[in-house]
């Protein structure tokens, strides 16, 4: 995974995946929310929905890549970049890899899963995709989010 100094288009675009997280949040959601760009422009965006669409499938990534798929009535987002709030997760990283994501800007790392960071699964010589992975943008900002929603919940 590389770490990079980032641009002011990635900021404004993990921004959005941000305000995202923050309706995640006031719909009683964990606060992950997550755009998807092409040429410089959002084509989709969404937030985890798995309480209120009672579908443990429903997270912010999933949501996004199913947006994108159908406003450019294609199952594959070639070059396309996603921002997300979280490290994604391992059913996540399959969608990705599955729809021919290019990259993945995420925030916060997972301390409990990092299937990135840590077990660096993405890196598995025989996945038929490879996807550009840059972490810790404002991450920050999100994790004072995640942090206040699980304070919240216990």
């Amino acid at each position: 995974m590389s770490q990079k100094l980032f641009s002011s288009e990635d900021v404004f675009f993990m921004n959005e995946a941000l305000e995202q997280a923050r309706l995640a949040g006031s719909l009683g959601e964990v606060p992950i929310g997550a755009v998807i760009v092409l040429d410089g422009q959002i084509i989709a965006k969404a937030c985890n929905r798995t309480i209120i669409n009672n579908d443990p499938t429903a997270h912010a990534e999933i949501l996004a890549i199913q947006i994108a798929a159908k406003h450019l009535s294609n199952h594959r987002l070639i070059n396309t970049k996603l921002y997300v709030t979280l490290e994604p997760c391992i059913m996540c990283l399959g969608a990705l890899i599955q729809a021919r994501v290019r990259g993945v800007y995420f925030s916060s790392y997972d301390s409990r899963v990092g299937i990135i960071s840590v077990d660096r699964l993405h890196e598995n010589k025989k996945l038929n995709h490879e996807i550009s992975f840059n972490g810790g943008l404002l991450s920050l900002e999100s994790g004072i989010l995640l942090k206040n929603f699980f304070k919240k919940k216990r």
